[in-house]
């Protein structure tokens, strides 16, 4: 049985767009690309609603890639144990409450029993600094939270 990865929304555009000038943004674009054609097949692949919602916004022809990649995953459930969840991560591990959608990412991967949440956003969902807290909160609702890593730390051996 292959290892189940959520991928959000920053994974499928970095993928997609094309290449930034910012070389640190380059740099993962790049190792995003290296991650879907050699590694991604190892994976049962999953998004959410909320991820094709945010895909959908922006410039249409930018969308319309991000769409046609992510249209063949299965989609998790927004369920009200995932927004019960993601309300326990902004009260309970710091994560600011204008980033309760990148709360219910995290929320959405652990109440679907996800292996992996595959992210570029290092701002509220792949920090060290809240890690541990993230994984507290998690604990407490009864929850095991999946490996929250970006493309780069997924990319095997």
């Amino acid at each position: 049985m292959k290892p189940k990865a959520y991928l959000e929304t920053t994974v499928v555009s970095y993928l997609t767009a094309r290449t930034s000038r910012d070389l640190i943004v380059a740099a993962h674009q790049k190792l995003t690309r290296g991650w879907w054609e050699r590694r991604r097949n190892r994976f049962d692949l999953y998004c959410s609603q909320l991820v094709i919602r945010e895909a959908a916004a922006g410039d249409k022809r930018a969308a319309g890639r991000r769409l046609e990649v992510l249209e063949p995953l299965a989609l998790l459930e927004i369920t009200d144990q995932a927004r019960q969840l993601a309300r326990g991560l902004v009260t309970e591990a710091s994560i600011p409450r204008k980033a309760a959608e990148d709360a219910l990412h995290i929320a959405l991967a652990t109440v679907h029993g996800m292996d992996y949440l595959l992210t570029w956003n290092c701002r509220h969902i792949a920090n060290a600094e809240i890690r541990k807290v993230v994984t507290e909160v998690c604990t407490a609702h009864g929850y095991e939270p999946p490996v929250i890593c970006t493309p780069e730390e997924l990319m095997g051996d």
